[in-house]
């Protein structure tokens, strides 16, 4: 995948160690193994979701349009609002 031989592999490791001191490497090493192991999992899952998304069987586009037209009639989309009553008048007794 990125062509690193051993000779660049031992160069990081010994700047790491340099870097980061014998204290801190393996917990940087633990956490770049999971961080990498999330991003093998996260890839195969995208991988795996696109090729579903590719064996998928094309959609019929006519079934669709008819299923939408019934949808449509079965809806009426002007329906009357719900406030058509009469304004009401509000009587104020004791008024002159």
């Amino acid at each position: 995948m990125f062509e690193i031989g051993f000779s660049e592999l031992l160069l990081v490791g010994i700047v790491a160690l340099l870097v980061l001191g014998p204290e801190r490497l393996p917990v940087a090493a633990r956490t770049l193994g999971r961080g990498l192991g999330q991003a093998r999992r996260a890839m195969h899952g995208l991988r795996a979701q696109m090729q579903r998304e590719l064996d998928m069987p094309n959609l019929d586009s006519a079934r669709l349009q008819r299923l939408e037209q019934e949808i449509r009639q079965g809806i009426s989309l002007t329906a009357e609002p719900a406030n058509t009553a009469a304004p009401t008048t509000v009587s104020r007794e004791g008024t002159p």
